[in-house]
């Protein structure tokens, strides 16, 4: 995707019409099981490809549609958790109560499935280590098995890298970790909240983790993914970036993907301290936001960003995930949209600086 001038791809999630949100759910409660799920989800998995690919993207997901969430997706698929007893963030959690263990694939069927019905780039995404250990470790019920959120973290570690291997093997082009904690914590607010005492060794401990589970990946596209959170078009956290990009200059990835669109993220200038040795993934569209963005507006937002980062190394995608939970409403039209949009900018961006 490097060889094209701005690339466009999406985070991962699109939004889920009512009936895939219910049908996932009715999974998870034991009322369906999940090869029926899967039967009925596969001509629905069809058609958000084929939305992707009248959008214009030169990168697609399968929309995240078989999945609850960007992250429970590692729990559901590793031994050793239990579901929705962790009140993390506001939505039940799945909290560690045994060591874990690689059980089964995570989403090499969702890359498979996707590989046989799109000749396009596919983008895997997966929760990064740091994160599973924030959203999914629980002082009550999970000390016996880890008695620190650090080793949970360091566990994740191995059961990821396998998977980054078996889905370069099943024809992904790239592999994306998420890690929206490290944004977060910009905000003095949300380290209050969550207990974050020193920062520094937190961003330290983040970094390395990603990097340890991407060291030596070879034949496969590296990525990582921040933003602010959000749900029901709210921001969990707000502040601009420049208290991490010391951090983000170790990150050992190909990209780095930012949220820069919302307000919440401060502007374009904390990029002037944006690492010289990745490209950026610049989020130029506000899924939170009703508006559909113009192909202009979309433009004026990159050129921008050009003040501080060579137009060679600049990917446009979403700020982030339109839903990376079932629970969070959002408009697949609206997203449609706003995709196509973007699509059409990047045409325009190509032509004016090639």
């Amino acid at each position: 995707m490097t060889d094209t001038l701005f690339p466009t791809t999406v985070i991962g999630s699109l939004p889920r019409p009512v009936w895939v949100r219910e049908l996932i759910l009715a999974r998870k409660n034991g009322q369906i099981s999940e090869e029926e799920t899967d039967r009925l989800l596969d001509p629905a998995i069809e058609s958000v490809l084929r939305l992707q690919e009248l959008a214009g993207l030169d990168e697609l997901t399968d929309g995240e549609w078989r999945r609850e969430s960007y992250v429970k997706v590692f729990a559901d698929r590793v031994r050793g958790f239990e579901p929705d007893l962790n009140p993390s963030g506001g939505l039940p959690y799945p909290a560690v109560v045994e060591q874990i263990e690689y059980h089964r694939p995570l989403v090499v069927d969702e890359i498979r499935y996707t590989r046989e019905r799109t000749q396009r780039r596919i983008k895997a995404t997966l929760p990064a280590p740091y994160i599973i250990g924030r959203r999914m470790w629980h002082t009550e019920y999970s000390k016996a098995a880890y008695p620190t959120r650090e080793k949970l973290m360091a566990d994740c570690v191995p059961i990821l890298r396998k998977e980054i291997e078996l889905i370069r093997e099943a024809g992904a082009e790239t592999v994306q970790l998420d890690e929206p904690w490290l944004s977060a914590m910009v905000d003095p607010n949300f380290r209050e909240r969550e207990g974050v005492g020193d920062v520094e060794y937190e961003m330290d401990l983040c970094v390395d983790l990603i990097n340890q589970t991407l060291d030596g990946i070879k034949d496969i596209s590296t990525g990582m993914h921040l933003c602010h959170a959000h749900f029901d078009r709210k921001h969990g956290t707000e502040g601009p970036y420049d208290i991490i990009m010391p951090a983000l200059a170790k990150v050992q990835v190909g990209t780095i993907s930012m949220e820069y669109t919302t307000p919440v993220a401060g502007g374009l200038a904390s990029l002037a301290r944006f690492p010289e040795n990745v490209r950026l993934g610049l989020g130029c569209i506000d899924h939170c936001n009703r508006q559909v963005e113009t192909p202009e507006a979309v433009i004026s937002r990159v050129e921008e960003a050009m003040r501080y980062v060579d137009k060679e190394r600049i990917t446009l995608h979403p700020d982030c995930g339109f839903s990376p939970s079932v629970q969070n409403p959002m408009d697949l039209d609206e997203a449609y949209l706003k995709l196509k949009a973007m699509c059409q900018a990047a045409a325009l961006l190509r032509s004016r600086y090639m």
